[in-house]
């Protein structure tokens, strides 16, 4: 399992707005792509400084600055600067313990939330901070990582389909939103199949494996329901805000966002409320195991008690036993165990008890 809690012993002391990376540094550098556009124009480039971003600031056309890796606090420092970010904001950014939450500052809104991929290597949901900043005609995003989740979206943008390139800035954050959350269903779906798996396991053949994954899957769905429940209030935020960067045209597809992640919460819920439910579907089969366990070994005790009983009393060591001289007395002992034996087993198979 991934850690989930994030060192922050290292910004004890130090005052509001310092620039402190809390997290694991996840790459070695820090690649800042930069995509232009209009709707009858289109630039996309990779720039190595932030000084490079400064001139992408004032233009009319829309521009969206990618920052993938923010290990290094001097970067997000500089680019922040530029776009007039207040300290916290940047502190914010750079810390990736953040809660989901949405902050508007009247020229720019804030909104961090948390993106979320499955890694196929270690079969494990890893968490990603997502901060994204909107500006009048810029949108910044700042990303631990860069993963594949904006891909279809970058391609939408270069092909001119579909409305981003026919839309202001805001859309743009709609989109990047967006693909977070659709995101989360595919997360749904393949956490879906290993419950329903994990399901028929329990009621079959459970071990202490199977323990172990439902444990996993528990904390999984926790983690989910943590990174996934306040970003209800940050759509809705968005959507019901009065933030003029926000135009009413994108408010109607916000409010696709927030039916979205009102159906991803239901689905966590209900993951949860099954887990919750195959613990005791878990006890119960380790339960009905022990009891098969214990009734076989019950009904062999109940047949060897009078067979027991029989040799006891003719293994006494009295001289005078009226059987210890017969001559068919040993074979006679034997068959009486053997009759009482069968007629137990037939009694137990009539009863149903085998």
């Amino acid at each position: 399992m991934p850690k989930r809690i994030k060192k922050r012993s290292k910004k004890v002391g130090l005052p509001p707005g310092s620039l402190v990376h809390i997290g694991e540094k996840k790459t070695e550098e820090v690649r800042i792509r930069i995509i232009e556009y209009d709707e009858t124009h289109f630039h996309e480039k990779e720039v190595k400084t932030p000084e490079e971003c400064l001139p992408f600031k004032d233009k009319p056309t829309v521009t969206w600055i990618d920052v993938a890796g923010i290990h290094r606090p001097e970067v997000i420092e500089k680019i922040g600067g530029y776009f007039g970010l207040h300290p916290l904001v940047m502190e914010d950014i750079l810390n990736t313990d953040q809660r989901p939450k949405m902050e508007d500052f009247g020229s720019y809104v804030y909104v961090v939330l948390k993106m979320l991929f499955h890694n196929g290597r270690t079969n494990e949901i890893v968490s990603e901070q997502m901060s994204v900043i909107l500006g009048q005609n810029f949108v910044l995003s700042f990303q631990e990582i860069e993963v594949d989740v904006f891909n279809p979206l970058r391609e939408r943008i270069r092909t001119g389909k579909g409305h981003p390139r026919k839309m202001g800035a805001d859309y743009l954050a709609y989109a990047l939103l967006d693909s977070i959350v659709d995101n989360y269903f595919v997360i749904l779906e393949r956490l879906g199949e290993g419950i329903e798996s994990l399901e028929e396991e329990l009621v079959t053949r459970p071990t202490r494996k199977t323990l172990q994954a439902l444990h996993n899957l528990k904390r999984e769905m926790l983690f989910l329901r943590k990174s996934v429940w306040p970003l209800r209030e940050v759509i809705s935020g968005l959507e019901r805000g009065e933030s003029a960067l926000i135009k009413e045209a994108v408010r109607i597809y916000l409010r696709d966002v927030y039916d979205h992640t009102i159906q991803v919460i239901d689905s966590i819920e209900t993951s949860r409320d099954m887990l919750s439910g195959m613990l005791d579907i878990y006890l119960s089969s380790i339960s009905n195991k022990l009891n098969e366990v214990m009734k076989v070994l019950t009904i062999i005790a109940t047949i060897f008690m009078p067979l027991t009983f029989i040799v006891g009393v003719y293994g006494m060591n009295f001289r005078y036993m009226p059987e210890l001289g017969w001559k068919w007395g040993y074979f006679t002992i034997w068959a009486i165990m053997v009759a009482i034996g069968v007629s137990m087993l037939i009694y137990f198979k009539r009863r149903k008890w085998l």
